[in-house]
C-alpha cells in the first residue's frame, strides 16, 4: 500500500547518498529548514523549500501533511532482529542478574536452546501474531525496515516455518514495516546433534539450505561464529555454500570472544559483521578498507553487563558502523529505538549525527537496501519519522523515550497512538 503525500513546514534532516557512510562521511547530514518533501506512489519525488500547494492543480491528487516545523528523518532500519519466535525466557535475566554468564546458561539447557523448545511446539499462526505486535511496537519507534532472522528451529520444518512467517508479513499489504528474512540455521547446534558440530553443518547444506533458497524465503545467511557454538572453518564452509546459491551473508562476529568472525566475514565479501565486542585491531582495518558494514548492538551489551563494542575507534578507522537492536527472547528483550540512541551516543562516543545515520542509511547498507531507502532523496521510498520535536539532539536526550510523533512508510501516515 502506497501514497501521494506531501508534507511541507518539516525539518528535514538526513545523511544522503546511495551508499553506506563510512568514517568522517557518518556525521555528515543534511538540515533543510521549512522543506517540503513529496511522494508518488510510494516514492520521494521532490525534496526542497516549501512551493506552492496548487500548482497546476497538481496537488489535489495529494494528501497535505503539515509537519509544524517538526524534524522529519529517514525510517528507522533496524538491521539485526530475531523476532519471531515462541515462549520466553525472563527466568534466566534473573540468572545473569546473579551472576550467570551467557555460555553458562547455555551449558545448562538453557539459552538459544529453550527458545528451540518453545518455538518448535509453535505454529504459524501464534508465531505470526506475536511478531506483528512487535512490528507494530517498531513502526512506533519511527522503524520502517527490520531484519529478521530464523535460528530457533534448528530443524527443516520450523526453520522454514519461521521464515514463512517473516514472508507472510513481508507481503502484507497493510504493513507499517518492511521485513527482510535472513536465514540463521546455524544459531546453535541442536541438543540432537550435540557432538557433531560438522554434521549439523552438513544438514543444514544438505537439507535447509536447498529448501530455503529454492522458495525464496530469505535473502541473508547468518552464522553465530563463536567459540563453543560454530568454528571459523565450520562458518565458513556453510557461508560459501550459501554464497553460492545466492544469497548475501552476515555475521555474528566476536560477540564472546576475540575468534576472528569478523576477519572471515571480510574473508568472505560479508555484507555486515555483526555485535563485535571483541573485534581486532586488525580486522576493524580489514572491514574499513573492504566495505564491510560493522553492525553494532549496544543494547545487548547492556543486558549482559558487557564492554560496548568500539565504536569510536571503529569510525574512526573508516568503518560504516550501523546500529541495530537485536531483539531476542535471550540476551537482549528489546527493540528500542531510544535507548540504543541513548546507549550509541552516551558509551559509546557516537555523536549524534553519526547515530542518526547509522540508523537510517548504514542500516540499509546492512541490508542492501542504501539505493532504496535510509535517507529522504528523490527516488527512494517515502518512509519516514517525524519527532514530536524541531531538535533532533532530543533522540539521545530525552534517554530511553519516544521522541517519534508519526511515522510514515511509503506515503502512509501512521498515527503512534
Amino acid at each position: 500500500m502506497a501514497e501521494n503525500l506531501i508534507i511541507f513546514n518539516a525539518r528535514v534532516v538526513t545523511p544522503t547518498g546511495f551508499s553506506a557512510r563510512k568514517g568522517r562521511e557518518m556525521a555528515e547530514v543534511q538540515v533543510l529548514e521549512n522543506a517540503t518533501v513529496e511522494v508518488t506512489d510510494g516514492l520521494i519525488t521532490y525534496v526542497g523549500p516549501n512551493r506552492g500547494e496548487s500548482r497546476d492543480g497538481y496537488y489535489q491528487h495529494y494528501w497535505h501533511y503539515n509537519a509544524r516545523g517538526r524534524c522529519v528523518l529517514p525510517g528507522f532500519v533496524d538491521s539485526h532482529t530475531h523476532f519471531v519466535f515462541g515462549g520466553e525466557r525472563a527466568e534466566e535475566f534473573s540468572w545473569r542478574l546473579k551472576g550467570e554468564s551467557y555460555m553458562s546458561i547455555m551449558r545448562r539447557g538453557g539459552g538459544i536452546v529453550s527458545t528451540v523448545k518453545a518455538t518448535r511446539v509453535s505454529n504459524f499462526i501464534r508465531l505470526r501474531a506475536r511478531a506483528e505486535d512487535f512490528l507494530k511496537r517498531m513502526s512506533a519507534m519511527g522503524v520502517t525496515t527490520v531484519e529478521g532472522k530464523s535460528g530457533y528451529g534448528l530443524d527443516k520444518p520450523t526453520e522454514l516455518l519461521q521464515l514463512k512467517v517473516m514472508q507472510s508479513l513481508a507481503r502484507d499489504e497493510h504493513r507499517r514495516v518492511d521485513v527482510v528474512p535472513t536465514f540463521l540455521g546455524a544459531h546453535a547446534v541442536p541438543v540432537e546433534y550435540a557432538g557433531r558440530t560438522d554434521d549439523y553443518v552438513d544438514f543444514l547444506i544438505r537439507e535447509v539450505l536447498p529448501c530455503v533458497v529454492k522458495n525464496g524465503l530469505a535473502e541473508f545467511c547468518d552464522v553465530f561464529c563463536e567459540e563453543g557454538v560454530f568454528s571459523l572453518e565450520q562458518s565458513r564452509r556453510l557461508l560459501l555454500a550459501a554464497r553460492e546459491q545466492g544469497l548475501a551473508l552476515k555475521l555474528h562476529a566476536d560477540e564472546i570472544v576475540p575468534l576472528g568472525g569478523a576477519g572471515l566475514a571480510v574473508e568472505l565479501g560479508a555484507v555486515s559483521a555483526d555485535h563485535l565486542l571483541h573485534a581486532s585491531d586488525a580486522d576493524i582495518e580489514a572491514m574499513a578498507s573492504r566495505g564491510v558494514v560493522a553492525t553494532l548492538l549496544p543494547l545487548t551489551a547492556f543486558a549482559l553487563r558487557e564492554p560496548y563494542a568500539r565504536a569510536r575507534q571503529m569510525i574512526d578507522a573508516g568503518c560504516a558502523v550501523a546500529l541495530a537492536t537485536d531483539l531476542n527472547p535471550g540476551s537482549c528483550f528489546s527493540g528500542s529505538i531510544p535507548l540504543t540512541f541513548a546507549l550509541a551516543c552516551i558509551y559509546m562516543q557516537m555523536s549524534v549525527e553519526e547515530a542518526i545515520t547509522a540508523l537510517t542509511l548504514n542500516g540499509a547498507a546492512a541490508l542492501n537496501r542504501a539505493d532504496r531507502i535510509g535517507s529522504i532523496e528523490v527516488g527512494k521510498k517515502g518512509d519516514f519519522a517525524v519527532l514530536d520535536t524541531d531538535n533532533y539532539h532530543f533522540l539521545p536526550y530525552y534517554v530511553g523515550m519516544n521522541c517519534v510523533y508519526t511515522t510514515i512508510k511509503e506515503g502512509v501516515i501512521w498515527p503512534i497512538a
